[in-house]
């Protein structure tokens, strides 16, 4: 190996270590703001904790690899050109592209690294993340009260509090509904206060209210066609316990999730559009004869019950349907009119039913899509960011943590900004998939391109004194003018 490419790539790999773990910090923490509440209070061991912020960290692998390639190589040319050291390369008759083709190897494989990454480790982490996420979602939650505001912690139970005493845990003005039985909302207890709190083992809620009534509606909650009173009990003290179920956390079967886009690979992803797509356009096909032969043909054999003379007499007015229509009586027309316009409802509403089902299904399509396109999107960004970093490094010049890191970061969200509005108007089907997926890599490739061959023929475009001598140039010239005046 050439002592250039060792030193550029001895250059390169310190800076984008350094910048990927910051970058994998800075993102599991965004995950932690956003699942926060999610997350305090459920009696979770060290161990789950670790193992749902390793598996998050995975799938934000995809993310942070192309932040940290465009800011190690933003540090590094932004480095080497604050140092001299590129105008030294430059001045030994070695262009920019000898000295950044050791990068561009590395970067290659760094891009298809993140693809099968993106294939196969990601869906798994997924399946860990999104799974352990949702059965932390379902834990029991220590129950946290907020003033005005209905609390649906507990399952079954929808509380609010209207007040609170911090000091000796007092609540005032309370009201329970409970719907444990899955039938409504049957029973409400309203009461002045009354404290809550659970029991050591953490299992249980006691509750106790003072002076309040209960509020039952039988009916309701045997659930049958007899008829029962509404029954209103009233109280000075009352106490029951709530079950908070295992405090342990419950794990659910992974089967349930496997089949989500975000679980799949590019076979799996091809496999299951395929399936979709042809059962959405066979259900299209027989939705549309269906609807021709039960609301058309048949309805219209079942409408001419007539005997034959009338048949006969109005044969030859068939193909006139207002001569037709006048051949029965006011009484016969009123009903035909009826039950013609209760069948267009009926085909109206079916209608309506199927476009929703066909809408569910087209939208499926078009997220598994999405997802088959995201994995190439973020692998190829890599190698976008690297040829917007490394040019943009050589022409501002400057290294460390300072400059570097404001214009990556500025760079990164405007392409973030242009791929979740991509992603939206390919999940809304304002744009195909690949259109939406593709939009913020076909925008920032000519800006790369762009730098580069400003980094390449050494132009002052970027360059901040040409503009400052431009300026000064400007400021001279109408001085000169104004003395000679």
């Amino acid at each position: 190996m050439k002592k250039l490419h060792l030193f550029m790539l001895k250059s390169f790999v310190g800076p984008f270590v350094a910048t990927f773990f910051i970058s994998m910090f800075v993102l599991i923490m965004q995950f932690l703001w956003r699942y926060i509440d999610d997350l305090v209070g459920k009696g979770l061991e060290g161990h789950v904790i670790s193992e749902l912020l390793f598996y998050v960290s995975l799938t934000l692998v995809p993310m942070g690899l192309p932040l940290a390639v465009l800011l190690a190589s933003i540090m590094t040319f932004g480095s080497l050109g604050e140092n001299y050291e590129l105008t030294a390369l430059k001045a030994a008759g070695i262009s920019l592209y000898r000295i950044m083709k050791p990068l561009i190897v590395l970067i290659i494989i760094f891009t298809i690294a993140a693809f099968f990454f993106s294939n196969n480790v990601l869906p798994y982490a997924n399946l860990k993340a999104g799974s352990l996420l949702y059965d932390i979602k379902r834990q029991k939650p220590e129950l946290s009260l907020k003033e005005g505001v209905f609390i649906n912690d507990i399952e079954g139970y929808s509380i609010k509090v209207d007040k609170i005493d911090k000091k000796t845990g007092m609540m005032y003005d309370m009201l329970i509904y409970n719907h444990t039985d899955r039938r409504g909302n049957y029973e409400m207890t309203i009461a002045d206060s009354g404290i809550m709190e659970a029991d050591p083992t953490g299992r249980f809620m006691e509750v106790e209210l003072y002076h309040g009534y209960t509020y039952t509606d039988e009916g309701l909650k045997s659930n049958n066609n007899k008829t029962y009173p509404f029954r209103r009990v009233q109280f000075d003290k009352q106490y029951f316990i709530i079950p908070l179920g295992d405090k342990d956390l419950q794990r659910t079967d992974e089967d349930l999730f496997k089949n989500s886009y975000g679980m799949l690979n590019i076979a799996q992803l091809d496999s299951t559009v395929s399936a979709l797509s042809l059962r959405l356009e066979s259900r299209k096909q027989r939705k549309a004869h269906d609807m021709l032969r039960d609301n058309y043909v048949k309805k219209q054999e079942r409408n001419h019950k007539r005997d034959s003379v009338i048949r006969e007499e109005t044969r030859g007015c068939v193909r006139n349907l207002d001569s037709l229509y006048r051949t029965f009586d006011v009484e016969e027309r009123k009903n035909m009119i009826d039950q013609a316009v209760q069948l267009a409802r009926g085909a109206q509403a079916s209608h309506m039913n199927d476009l929703s089902i066909n809408k569910r299904d087209e939208e499926s399509v078009r997220r598994y899509n999405i997802e088959w396109h995201r994995k190439f999107t973020l692998s190829f960004a890599c190698f976008i960011f690297f040829f917007i970093g490394a040019p943009l490094g050589g022409i501002i010049r400057k290294g460390g943590l300072g400059a570097p890191v404001v214009v990556s970061i500025f760079l990164f969200i405007v392409y973030y900004i242009i791929w979740m509005m991509g992603e939206r108007a390919a999940r809304e089907g304002v744009l195909e998939p690949w259109q939406g997926m593709w939009i913020s890599s076909v925008i920032l490739l000519p800006l790369g391109a762009i730098l580069t061959y400003t980094a390449m023929t050494d132009s002052a475009v970027m360059s901040s004194e040409s503009y400052t001598n431009f300026v000064k140039k400007i400021i001279g010239f109408f001085k000169k003018k104004d003395k000679n005046a």
